[in-house]
């Protein structure tokens, strides 16, 4: 069908909302690689990941999140949202981390957490180089790390990036370069003790 190829993303949402499965399955065909690769890179955990995409699109058939085309693509509104719902991800680990410390600091039994970043990602990521770069990637400040993969691995410009991040361009300027240094850093780093193994 080219249900795909011949409508705009508003009109296969609106038919989605109707209850069209087709244009809903277009959608998600659409925009699923790109948001997942966004959120495995900025979460670092495939089902982290993927529950993110699902909160996004389930948003979007619910009508829970409004999607306005004259402020911007779909594809940038995704982003935005899967940003979001990262951030929340963020908070509540951080949470969770200060929970484990309190609980030592007072001498009670503290319990491991499982980290996400033990998750195998070669799996996914097919090189050596690919995985350096996913495990710099995964040690800089969440500001950075989004900036830096919608400017690197997803081609978007400054003013779209400002719009996906809630910020101004020159914080996006400051942050890619910033964030592009910290990379290049961590990747140098990186580098020595690959070489050595």
């Amino acid at each position: 069908m080219t249900t795909a190829n011949t409508h705009s993303d508003s009109d296969l949402l609106r038919q989605a909302r109707n209850g069209t499965a087709e244009a809903f399955a277009a959608l998600y065909r659409r925009h699923q690689g790109p948001l997942y690769r966004y959120a495995l890179l900025r979460c670092g955990s495939p089902d982290t990941a993927a529950d993110i995409v699902q909160e996004a699109f389930m948003g979007l058939l619910t009508g829970r999140l409004q999607f306005d085309p004259l402020r911007g693509q779909l594809q940038h509104f995704l982003f935005g949202v899967a940003r979001t719902l990262a951030l929340k991800q963020d908070s509540g680990r951080s949470r969770l981390l200060s929970l484990v410390a309190q609980e030592d600091e007072d001498g009670e039994d503290g319990f491991e957490m499982a980290s996400e970043d033990a998750e195998p990602l070669e799996r996914l990521l097919e090189n050596e180089a690919a995985e350096e770069v996913r495990r710099a990637l995964a040690q800089l400040a969440p500001h950075y790390r989004d900036v830096v993969i919608l400017y690197e691995l997803h081609d978007l410009s400054y003013v779209e990036i400002a719009n996906v991040c809630q910020v101004d361009i020159g914080t996006v300027r400051s942050r890619l370069s910033r964030g592009r240094a910290a990379l290049a850093k961590r990747l140098t780093a990186l580098r020595p003790a690959a070489n050595a193994a």
